[in-house]
């Protein structure tokens, strides 16, 4: 394992993004989007938070709004903006779905969290955005957070002050009234061999998740300064479903403490671009692996991994970082097109806010969503939106998607492949040729 720096943020300093361990992996990916078409089907046509008030019925009430613990959050009634849940027909041809994802999720100076708010509004994007806990601490309550394996009050990402609590609230709101999703990055981003994540039993990542809702739960409690300001509009309790690990470490203990905990998918494993699966009773809703143009190997779909591969660092040669980030776009799109021509295999997209190489990456990954979320039957969505889909299909035919090779389409056709199960005599695809180790990610 190869470890990056740690750093740790004082209250008045930007947040922190976490650090990682790394791991060697190799292979291949896919992805989702915006409107639908003839033979598209799946999350379709958007709700609103009310339904159109018919003549002559009584008004609904204007607002719901009751108060959870110490009104830190609350409930306000179904998540306006979901799309509804269709399930396939027999011969229909799936939709490509693509998530994309921000591990961390606070908002700095920076104001990226913001910023793809809109990107994703103009795109039609639902994101998950995936919530240190610790970004609702404030550090003068650190010792609040008691991780295992460390002393009270320590993390690998700091802690948060006033400003920054109250700037990553309005932007959990914001985003959860506009059909996001708010899932967890867990609190202190420990890595590696020396107490980190993938060290913990079960129990322990049952302390590590319940402090984790517990954060977003009492930031009123922990930060008085903030008594007065307005509620996270949702129960964590039912709104948090999913995560991802720090490093993409400790997953299998993660998993099994987690799905007694209400989690229906996890984002914390490594694989292909193929159709997903339940393991362990979730949705494995893994990273994936995709090509990295110019280069006989692919990489994780995350901008932490295509930086390693190219620079190694996060100040790297000035002159370069236009090209670094034109190779992750396209190498992103190439992912995108294999899919969406081929087995139609949801695409997995993960990142952080961050500004690495001139903010090449962040370029990147908004050109990316420009380019996929306007296509016709793409989806771009949350992992719970996801996760929806994949549990309103007949698990029959999930089987039969999940026969299909990375950028494999049916030989015969979608009609026949989805009517009649498996292409027997399709021939799989090749993939490109895996010849690079690659770190796993943060």
């Amino acid at each position: 394992m190869m470890a990056a720096a740690k750093k740790t943020m004082g209250p008045t300093k930007r947040i922190g993004l976490g650090v990682v361990a790394v791991v060697l992996v190799m292979g291949a990916a896919g992805c989702s989007g915006a409107d639908s078409g003839a033979e598209g089907s799946g999350l379709g046509a958007v709700n609103g938070a009310a339904g159109e008030k018919k003549k002559g019925a009584e008004a609904a009430p204007k607002r719901v709004f009751r108060a959870i613990g110490d009104g830190s959050t609350a409930f306000t009634g179904v998540q306006p903006k979901q799309p509804v849940v269709d399930r396939l027909t027999a011969g229909q041809k799936p939709p490509q779905f693509v998530v994309f994802s921000w591990d961390g999720a606070g908002e700095d100076s920076q104001r990226l969290f913001s910023h793809f708010r809109e990107v994703g509004k103009k795109y039609n994007a639902a994101m998950t955005y995936f919530l240190s806990g610790v970004y609702l601490l404030p550090e003068g309550n650190r010792t609040q957070y008691d991780p295992p394996k460390h002393n009270a009050g320590a993390s690998d990402i700091g802690f948060n002050d006033t400003k920054g609590i109250r700037d990553t609230l309005t932007q959990l709101r914001g985003a959860w009234q506009d059909g996001n999703e708010i899932g967890t990055h867990f609190n202190g981003h420990f890595c590696g061999k020396d107490g980190g994540v993938g060290t913990w039993s079960v129990e322990e990542w049952k302390s590590e998740i319940s402090q984790a809702k517990s954060f977003v739960k009492g930031w009123k409690t922990n930060d008085p300064v903030l008594r007065g300001e307005k509620a996270l509009p949702f129960d964590y309790d039912k709104e948090l479903v999913g995560g991802r690990t720090p490093c993409l470490e400790g997953r299998e203990n993660m998993v099994a403490a987690a799905r007694t905990m209400g989690f229906r998918y996890d984002s914390s494993g490594v694989n292909d671009q193929v159709w997903p699966q339940k393991k362990n009773g979730v949705w494995d809703l893994s990273m994936q692996l995709v090509p990295v143009p110019g280069r006989a190997f692919e990489t994780l779909s995350m901008d932490y991994n295509f930086m390693f591969n190219q620079s190694g660092t996060t100040q790297g040669d000035p002159d370069k970082h236009e090209y670094w980030g034109n190779q992750m776009r396209d190498g992103l799109l190439q992912a995108f097109d294999r899919a969406y021509d081929g087995n139609r295999a949801p695409l997995i997209i993960g990142n952080h806010f961050e500004s690495w190489n001139g903010g090449t990456y962040m370029r990147a990954i908004e050109q990316t969503i420009a380019a996929v979320c306007t296509k016709k039957d793409v989806r771009c969505v949350s992992f719970r939106q996801l996760a929806d889909w994949l549990d309103a299909q007949d698990p029959a035919t999930l089987a039969t998607l999940r026969t299909l090779k990375v950028g494999q389409a049916p030989k015969a056709g979608w009609p026949a492949f989805l009517k009649s199960g498996v292409d027997r005599e399709q021939s799989a695809s090749k993939a490109p040729a895996a010849a690079a180790g690659n770190p796993a990610g943060r």
